[in-house]
């Protein structure tokens, strides 16, 4: 059963391995993030762990059984009771459900772990998946998206309140 944990350290090898193994597949629908990404990928990495000691974001790793991650869940730009949430999933996952149920489980911990009443999430209006997770998630459209908020491409942004979830 694949476990939920918050990023550490320890996590960088499968982590890279995961953004390596998807790279194609996640370029279909999301920006690349480019060559200088995965050659500097131990200083992203080392940034990522500051700027959630810091507060400032959490970030969460879906891990299978075998160690190897099958996603990023991350809330970020934490203030005033309310973050941004982004993620992705392998493709070899992908389709199954597994995406809206951690979604799911992110917001509860959003709401629980972090005092978060609120979470915005924006998708690309060619990434039909994305925006079904987010709706089965329980976000609803709130409006439009510029092209500079998703690596340019149109948009829109979903919106979930917590407070249920308390």
């Amino acid at each position: 059963m694949p476990e939920l944990t918050q990023l550490n350290a320890g996590h960088a090898p499968a982590v890279l391995a995961f953004e390596l193994a998807n790279r194609a597949y996640f370029a279909a629908s999301v920006t690349d993030r480019g060559d200088a990404y995965f050659d500097r990928f131990a200083d992203g990495f080392s940034a990522l762990l500051a700027e959630q000691e810091s507060g400032a974001c959490v970030f969460y790793v879906l891990v299978d059984e075998d160690g190897s991650i099958l996603g990023r869940f991350n809330l970020y730009d934490l203030k005033d009771g309310s973050a941004d949430l982004g993620y992705r999933v392998a493709q070899h996952v992908a389709g199954r459900g597994l995406a809206t149920e951690t979604v799911r489980e992110v917001c509860r911990l959003a709401a629980e772990r972090h005092g978060l009443h609120t979470l915005r999430a924006g998708s690309a209006l060619t990434n039909t998946a994305s925006r079904r997770v987010l709706v089965k998630a329980g976000f609803v459209p709130v409006g439009p998206a510029e092209p500079s908020d998703l690596g340019g491409k149109p948009g829109t942004w979903y919106q979930r309140d917590l407070a249920s979830l308390r």
